[in-house]
């Protein structure tokens, strides 16, 4: 899946469905009017657009993910590094720790994670 970058109101859109899937079409659109103040039609073309992306799917009126809120932001954080540091980790986590120490258990963190990623290379 290709990734694509929400704006800020087709972040809260998702944030919503993320938060009450499975939901109807019909609650999608009072919760949207409720909480973002959107007309029935604004609701639809958003939702169109996103699951023609591939975030969500409209099945018999039922609104699901195809993607967690989780993945999204796992495709954004790659997506940064990739714009960033030219996909490097190491560039990010220089540029990220920068002078500042890691604390032990951020070291100890990120060390479990390095030999997690070994053994499954085995």
């Amino acid at each position: 899946m290709n990734y694509y970058e929400l704006g800020e109101k087709e972040l809260q859109f998702s944030k919503i469905i993320w938060s009450n899937e499975p939901l109807s079409s019909g609650e999608l659109v009072k919760l949207c009017e409720t909480q973002l103040q959107w007309k029935k039609s604004t609701t639809y073309t958003i939702l169109k657009k996103l699951c023609t992306i591939g975030y969500f799917s409209n099945e018999q009126s039922i609104v699901t993910s195809k993607i967690s809120y989780e993945k999204y932001k796992s495709m954004q954080s790659r997506n940064f590094i990739s714009d960033a540091f030219n996909g490097s980790l190491p560039k990010f986590l220089t540029a990220f720790v920068g002078r500042n120490k890691l604390s032990e258990e951020e070291f100890y963190a990120l060390k479990q994670m390095i030999d997690e990623y070994e053994e499954e290379k085995k």
